[in-house]
Formats: structure tokens, C-alpha cells, sequence
């Protein structure tokens, strides 16, 4: 029997009946069917990218050799890897570029881009591993015996007990030497004084000591995994391996416990100072590069310190109108002091939510899809998270941070006050709605493959960027409101200032918390948590000036396309979140169709 063909139309009803509008939350019951599913050819982009399945195999192919190759700092992975990205690079270098459109050429330059920056951070993981390799000779042995296993050789069971003995000797003899190159400690839990007896090349730094014990986290999870793989199964494996896997698991554990004390000097249980691990003005340059930002870290701290200096103008003009003269930290003391009472955090974050999408809907900026209006929601970060996070985090799920009845006196105040309602406002906006959650709303329905090229410059430079044009367009209408706003402006410009000073070795993290404490006013439970968060490692170098600089970017595109006339606000913000996210430079190719050369390199001075 020959299928029934159903009209557009027809299908919407369908879907109606199926799901009547009543069923629908309030805000979004009067709306027609057409509005909660747009028509079919609207959701597709424009234009399609010929490479859109190319960088979608790369993608795959690349998340299936990291799930095959799952041991950090193994050599045989490195080698696997720069034989992949080797060998994409000769495909691209192959390919008849000038056949391609604009879509297509934009993801043959980022495709390229992020091959040549995948090769450097194999480089740079190298060197890393060569700087703690002294302090971990026995590490090598322990990953070949995961690798040997996703190999599928066989196991001499007998031959791998002999083996964790000697490598457990081999720990023993490394703490022994770390201990004599220290000297006797000063005090218990201390790390070792500058003058001490032993010549400081032959004593391992707290740098390399912390990156160690992380990296020592890792090897203890592959080989726990090794060990749980036959452990039961092979009853010669158990018999011969037990003993020996208990040993070589206490000496690692240990040996760990002694880095931290001895070197890092912090104990288990307790949390660990901010060591970080600066990249220094190579690894910078590096980061810049495949972030297409043609600027010194120089030039980059001189935009960080104006912009700085213009919100103390702008904190001095809010001072003012609060009729507290040019004490501007004085006013924002009074802000941080307007904080909701306890349980009321989570009603505030709502109406700031709905404020915002009215805001910029009656303005018509950009489009906001009714289920993305919908879907978000809301949760309470823990007091855990909330060590590294002191504020709220963001996306499809906010998360609101807050103080808990588990919390001492101190920590409550100090988290109330650091998101009172004036800051709150800001917030809300960058997390949620035109922020983050549409931004990911928007990038899995557009270019999805593009998400191999996120970038902080993309993601936070456009939810700072939206906080910078609603600053504009008036959106908070009191003195407070505006301190509010500004604080976080503030922040972001600090974050310029101290994250590169630290990786270009100008300012230690305790002069990092120190400088958000002295100049931006933060409470310093938070700005500890914000310096710990930028350097242990779950950011990139550049992510904390992504902000500001992201912002700034696209404020200058703005002027570029919008405040000439060429396009108008909803039109240039749709294209944006529409485009997918990528450095900010291809973002302006894209939409002035700039002729994109095969070899392009950055050059934008915005």
C-alpha cells in the first residue's frame, strides 16, 4: 500500500492533538503550534558545510582512540596520537580547498588549526612528563602493564609478581632520594627552606612535586583497573599477585602522602595550597595562536589594566549617586549587605531570569526559541563544589550557590555577600538567557559538529558580551544594580591581569587572591576559590581571559556590522549563536564573507 503523504501543516496538527497546548507550561500555552515547532527548513542552517561530516569523523575517530589509549602520560599514546593528527594533517594539506564555500572553508582552517595545536600540546605533555619522570622512575613499568593488557597479550602472572616487587623497591629508593635532596625538615608539614644544604637543581620543585601526585592519581586508577581485570578470573593471577599488588598500592600511597607533606606541604584531608603550573610566554603564544588573538600577553595585560580602570570610574559614578562620594568600596560593601534571607536565593534567580528574557525580547535581540524558554531549570551547587565555584554556574541547569545550615557562621556570611541580589542580576543573565544555556541551546540544534572548536573566547567572551551590551541599553536602572554589574566587569578585567602575570611568572596565586580581595573587593573565602579554580587544572591557560577579551571581540563586531547599519541586533546575535562556536576572527569571516585564504593567519586588531 502506497504511504500517505502529509502536508506540513497537517503534521503540526497532528502533533497538536497529540500534545494539546494545554499541557504545555503556562508561558508558553497561548502560543501557536507553529511557534513551539518552527517550520522543517528553518531547522537546518543556511548554509551547510561541506567538511561538517569530515570534522565529525575526526571527532569520533579521535574520542575512540582516547577511549582505546585511556592511560595519561603514556609514551605509546603520544606516539598514537601524533601519527593520527600526522596523518590528518597530510589529508587536509590534500584536499582542493578552493572548491570549497564559506562554511566549508571555515571548518577546513579550524579542522587544520586545531591538528597543528593538538601536535604542540603532545610537545608540551613531553616536556612535562620529562620534568617528573625523575620523581617517578618505576611510573613507565606500571602503565606498560595496562597497555601490554588493551593489547590483548598474555600474562606471565609469575613474572609480573617479580616485577611489583622490584618496581616497589624502586619507590622506596625514590622517596629515599627526594628525602636526602630536602634535608631535614624545618617543621612537620612544611615544604623545605630555599637554603637548603642540597643544591636546588637535585631537590624537585613544589610545581613539578604537585603536578607528580596528580599525575600519581592516575597511575594508582591504571593499575587498580589492570589489577581488577584478572583479579578472581585468573586464579594463578590472584594466587601470584595479591601480595604484591597490596605492597606496590601502599608503597605508591605513601609515596604520595610524603610528595604532598614534605614537598607541597599540605596533609591529606586538608585542602591543597594553590600550586598551579605556569606555561609560561611560549606556551602562551602557542594558546594565542590557535585562539586567533594576534596580541602579546604585554598588549593583552594594557586592554586587561584599561578596562580595569574604567569600571573604577564607572564603581566612583555609582558611589556617587548612592551619596557616598568616591568610596566606591564603601558602596559595594552596602551591596554586598542587601543579601536575600536564607531560602529565598532560588526565588530571586527566578524573577532575575524572567526579567532578563523580557528584557531582551521587548528589545528584539536575538531569538529565543520557546523550549529553550522552557526546559531550563534550577539546582543548589554543594558545599564542596561551592569551594572551588563561590558563585553560580550555568547552562541548561543553573546552579545556584549558596550557603548551607552545614556551613560555620564565616562561610555563610562570606557566601551570602558574594551573591547578593545586586550581583545575582548579572549573573543570571550570563548563565541562563541570552547566556550560556542559549548559547548550548543553540549549538546542538546548529553546526553541532562545530563543538570541536569551543573556545572560552566564544563561550564566556559572548555571555561577558551580552552583560556588556545590556549594561548599554540600560538595563540596571539603580546605582546598586550598576555596582553590581560592574563588579563582575571588574572581575573579568582581574581576571586578564593576575591569570597571565601567574603564567608568565609575575604574581604568585597568593598575590592573585590578594589583588581580588585589595582592588575588586572580593570576600577572600571567594577569592581564593576563583584562584584555585583558574589554576588547578581543569581550565586552560587562557580560559579566565577568554572573558573579557571574548567580550570585547564581539562588542567590536557589533560596531563593525550593527551600529553600521548592516545588520540589524537579533540578525548578527542569531548568526552568532547560529554559526557555532569558534575563535572569534572565523566568527567575523563568516559574517562580513571574507575570502578565506588556505593558509589564513590571524591578524584582526579589534
Amino acid at each position: 500500500m502506497r504511504a500517505r503523504r502529509h502536508s506540513f501543516a497537517s503534521l503540526v496538527a497532528a502533533i497538536s492533538t497529540s500534545f494539546p497546548l494545554a499541557a504545555l507550561p503556562a508561558q508558553n500555552r497561548s502560543m501557536p503550534a507553529e511557534q513551539l515547532v518552527p517550520p522543517l527548513e528553518q531547522m537546518r542552517p543556511a548554509a551547510e558545510s561541506e567538511l561538517r561530516d569530515v570534522v565529525e569523523r575526526f571527532t569520533h575517530d579521535r574520542e575512540a582512540l582516547y577511549r582505546r589509549y585511556d592511560t595519561d602520560f603514556s609514551a605509546e599514546r603520544r606516539a598514537r596520537f601524533r601519527t593520527f593528527y600526522a596523518q590528518w594533517s597530510d589529508r587536509l594539506a590534500a584536499a582542493d580547498f578552493d572548491r570549497l564555500g564559506m562554511e566549508g572553508r571555515v571548518d577546513f582552517i579550524l579542522l587544520n588549526n586545531r591538528v597543528r595545536y593538538e601536535l604542540d600540546l603532545l610537545r608540551r605533555e613531553e616536556k612535562l612528563w620529562g620534568e617528573m619522570a625523575p620523581l617517578i622512575p618505576f611510573a613507565a613499568p606500571l602503565i606498560a602493564l595496562q597497555e601490554a593488557r588493551r593489547r590483548f597479550e598474555s600474562l606471565d602472572p609469575q613474572r609480573s609478581a617479580a616485577l611489583l616487587t622490584t618496581l616497589t623497591g624502586d619507590v622506596a629508593r625514590s622517596r629515599a632520594a627526594v628525602e636526602r635532596s630536602l634535608g631535614p625538615p624545618e617543621r612537620p608539614g612544611t615544604p623545605p627552606s630555599s637554603d637548603a644544604s642540597t643544591p636546588a637543581s637535585t631537590r624537585p620543585s613544589r610545581i613539578v612535586a604537585y603536578r607528580t601526585i596528580e599525575a600519581l592519581d592516575g597511575i594508582k586508577r591504571t593499575f587498580a583497573s589492570w589489577y581488577a581485570y584478572y583479579s578472581g578470573y585468573d586464579p594463578l593471577f590472584t594466587w601470584w599477585l595479591a601480595q604484591p599488588y597490596k605492597r606496590m598500592t601502599t608503597a605508591l600511597t605513601d609515596y604520595q602522602r610524603f610528595l604532598k607533606e614534605r614537598v607541597v606541604g599540605y596533609k591529606d584531608g586538608e585542602d591543597p595550597p594553590i600550586v598551579g603550573d605556569p606555561i609560561g610566554a611560549t606556551g602562551l603564544a602557542a594558546d594565542l595562536a590557535v585562539e586567533m588573538i594576534p596580541y602579546t600577553p604585554a598588549e593583552l595585560l594594557a586592554i586587561g589594566e584599561r578596562e580595569f580602570a574604567w569600571c573604577e570610574a564607572e564603581m566612583k559614578k555609582a558611589s556617587r549617586d548612592m551619596r557616598l562620594g568616591d568610596d566606591w568600596k564603601r558602596a559595594l560593601e552596602q551591596v554586598k549587605n542587601s543579601y536575600v534571607a536564607p531560602g529565598k536565593q532560588t526565588e530571586a534567580v527566578r524573577d532575575f531570569a524572567r526579567e532578563a528574557v523580557a528584557f531582551v525580547s521587548s528589545r528584539n535581540l536575538v531569538t529565543i526559541p520557546p523550549l529553550a524558554d522552557e526546559v531550563w531549570r534550577m539546582e543548589m551547587m554543594s558545599p564542596e563544589r561551592q569551594k572551588v565555584n563561590p558563585f553560580f554556574l550555568g547552562g541548561e541547569v543553573i546552579l545556584v550557590s549558596y550557603p548551607t545550615d552545614a556551613m560555620d557562621q564565616d562561610d555563610k556570611m562570606m557566601s551570602m555577600r558574594g551573591n547578593n541580589p545586586d550581583f545575582a542580576k548579572a549573573t543570571v543573565h550570563h548563565e541562563l538567557i541570552p547566556g550560556h544555556h542559549l548559547q548550548g541551546f543553540m549549538n546542538e540544534r546548529y553546526h553541532p559538529h562545530r563543538q570541536l572548536f569551543g573556545t572560552p573566547f566564544w563561550h564566556e567572551g559572548n555571555s561577558l558580551y551580552w552583560e556588556m551590551l545590556l549594561w548599554d541599553l540600560g538595563f540596571p536602572t539603580t546605582p546598586e544594580q550598576r555596582v553590581g554589574m560592574l563588579f563582575w566587569r571588574m572581575h573579568r578585567a582581574a581576571r586578564i591581569i593576575f591569570s597571565l602575570s601567574f603564567h608568565l611568572g609575575t604574581m604568585t596565586p597568593q598575590q592573585a587572591i590578594d589583588f581580588l580581595v585589595d582592588r575588586v573587593g572580593h570576600e577572600r573565602a571567594n577569592a581564593e576559590a576563583e584562584v584555585r579554580r583558574s589554576f588547578n587544572g581543569s581550565y586552560s591557560p587562557l580560559y579566565q581571559v577568554g572573558y573579557m577579551i571574548g567580550g570585547l571581540q564581539q562588542r567590536a563586531l557589533r560596531r563593525e556590522l550593527v551600529e553600521t547599519g548592516k545588520m540589524t541586533d537579533r540578525a548578527f546575535h542569531d548568526a552568532i549563536l547560529q554559526g557555532g562556536p569558534m575563535p572569534i576572527e572565523m566568527v567575523r569571516a563568516r559574517l562580513t564573507k571574507q575570502v578565506l585564504p588556505q593558509d589564513f593567519r590571524t591578524r584582526w586588531r579589534f
